[in-house]
């Protein structure tokens, strides 16, 4: 079964399953993808409003509860730092959050009262503080996220989706779970050059680096900022581009407000924004070499379950799992026939795991790790398909379920729905 060019371009080469799937979209309206964090002592943070009384007590941080809707997560923490005269880097997340969904999260702020946070108000977005505590919120905090999705407009009858649905399910289930590639939005479906952008950076290529960023035009996005990626694409002329490009590009205005008084300096160009964004595109490009990996692993038929010679495996719950590793300055490779695969991808990406230490920028070096290969899919829950009101004589399939930390719902929803058109699909 083919896989559509787009996620092919994400490294994402292959399903898992065979069986067909029932199409439809996602993310018509944003509730129809809603995420719910857990952090490992069992805190939830729910998109429901709440009357929570304000906190007493003392400690560093506040931690509070953010629910947005159509917010990117370091968007978002940039705005609540404006209104509360912060410095961004004050508030500290454990995960960054879909930014077309309803989410909720936990974040914590230095020096920050529960007066002063409640009295923050912007359109989309519920702020609400918890407890004091001396511990900032981080990734090692967090467990996973809850999910309940809505997948609507699908044009088989309930019997045959019921039927797609349930093999599909099988399939996972046999398997022990879905490949844990990163998803799309780890990348950008409208836009997916955040990997592209961190690959010449890796490189040391940093002007192509900053074009990409600013320019590489994208067929799915606004014409506005289409057409202003294009004219600087062929001008080069930073100056016009800073007065051309849309307001709403907010991290492109930035560095162009750089590279009009220093035309040659894209690493301080890079330097304007936050230090979160730029380790996400050496991140990005980790991610694609990871999928890149587990897609020639399944290519070749070899099983994400059960490790074989040479294979990392790491410890989840008193079980032992396969890990692939997430290329860096200090993971060495596999060994045996996925240190093959490893090596083969990387020579053709012409890349030695070395370059990952960015002397000129190195606080957003990467030293990599091991990812597990496989996500397990806890708590599937599949309700029974149903007329859709908002799309006249199609269906509806609603579905919850929980992954664990650094895991994509995008990746189960892709086995189930199998879509031929990424973006008209929602993803």
């Amino acid at each position: 079964m083919s896989v559509p060019r787009l996620e092919r371009e994400l490294g994402i080469e292959v399903y898992s399953t065979k069986s067909s799937g029932i199409g439809g979209r996602i993310r018509q309206f944003p509730e129809d993808f809603v995420v719910e964090e857990v952090l490992l002592d069992g805190s939830k943070a729910t998109v429901e409003a709440k009357d929570v009384p304000l906190p007493t007590g003392r400690g560093r941080y506040l931690v509070c509860v953010l629910v947005k809707s159509n917010w990117d997560t370091l968007l978002v923490t940039r705005a609540i730092a404006r209104r509360l005269e912060a410095s961004q880097e004050r508030i500290q997340i454990a995960g960054i959050k879909d930014a077309n969904a309803l989410t909720a999260q936990h974040i914590s702020i230095s020096r920050a009262t529960p007066e002063q946070v409640s009295s923050v108000k912007i359109k989309d977005i519920r702020l609400y503080p918890l407890r004091f505590s001396n511990e900032k919120i981080h990734s090692k905090m967090l467990l996973g996220n809850q999910f309940h999705i809505v997948t609507r407009g699908i044009t088989h009858s309930s019997a045959k989706i019921e039927k797609r649905i349930g093999n599909v399910q099988n399939e996972m289930e046999s398997a022990g779970g879905a490949p844990n590639f990163f998803g799309h939005q780890r990348f950008g479906t409208k836009r997916a050059i955040t990997h592209l952008v961190g690959k010449h950076i890796v490189k040391g290529e940093w002007e192509t680096a900053a074009l990409t960023f600013l320019a590489k035009p994208s067929q799915f996005e606004h014409p506005e900022s289409r057409q202003a990626r294009e004219q600087l694409w062929e001008t080069r002329d930073f100056v016009e581009a800073f007065h051309n490009f849309p307001f709403q590009l907010q991290q492109e205005r930035m560095m162009l407000s750089h590279l009009v008084k220093h035309q040659r300096d894209f690493v301080g160009a890079f330097r304007r924004l936050p230090t979160k964004l730029c380790q996400l595109f050496v991140q990005a490009y980790q991610s694609y070499l990871f999928n890149k990996f587990v897609s020639e692993r399944i290519k070749l038929g070899i099983s994400l379950n059960e490790p074989q010679n040479g294979d990392y495996e790491v410890k989840i719950d008193s079980k032992s799992c396969l890990a692939l590793p997430i290329v860096g300055f200090k993971q060495p490779l596999s060994s045996g026939a996925q240190g093959e695969i490893e090596r083969e991808i990387l020579e053709e990406e012409n890349l030695a795991p070395e370059k990952f230490s960015i002397s000129v920028m190195p606080e957003i070096s990467a030293a990599g790790g091991l990812r597990t290969a496989l996500m397990p899919i806890k708590n599937l829950l599949l309700a029974k398909p149903s007329k859709d009101t908002n799309n006249p004589s199609k269906r509806k399939v609603e579905l919850s379920f929980m992954l664990g930390k650094g895991s994509y719902a995008t990746v189960v929803l892709r086995e189930f729905m199998k879509s031929r058109n990424l973006i008209k699909a929602g993803f």
